[in-house]
């Protein structure tokens, strides 16, 4: 089933992130390599492509995994987890219909 994993940035967290990117990517790519992923993405603090030092107010990852539990277990080994990028995650069941 897909899971929608949507991670929530803390307050001044963009250094963090930017030095566990290629970590959090890594993981991104072994699941789409798997084919179990739909879409991820970060979403901009401000109404801009490239938000600059305004950064990110979170990201949205959605995934195929067995269980709600596998997703949320994959959500908490995330390196953005690790590194006190994220203030809170949720996990919740995703439904595709369109396209």
């Amino acid at each position: 089933m897909w899971y929608a994993i949507e991670g929530y940035d803390g307050a001044g967290v963009l250094a963090r992130r930017q030095a566990a990117r290629a970590d959090h990517l890594a993981r991104l790519h072994a699941l789409r390599d798997a084919g179990r992923l739909l879409l991820a993405g970060p979403c901009p603090a401000i109404d801009a492509e490239d938000p600059g030092p305004a950064g990110f107010s979170g990201s949205i990852v959605i995934a195929e995994f067995a269980s709600l539990e596998e997703a949320r277990a994959w959500a908490d080994a995330d390196p953005y987890c690790a590194a006190g990028v994220y203030a809170r995650v949720e996990v919740r069941p995703f439904r595709k219909v369109l396209p």
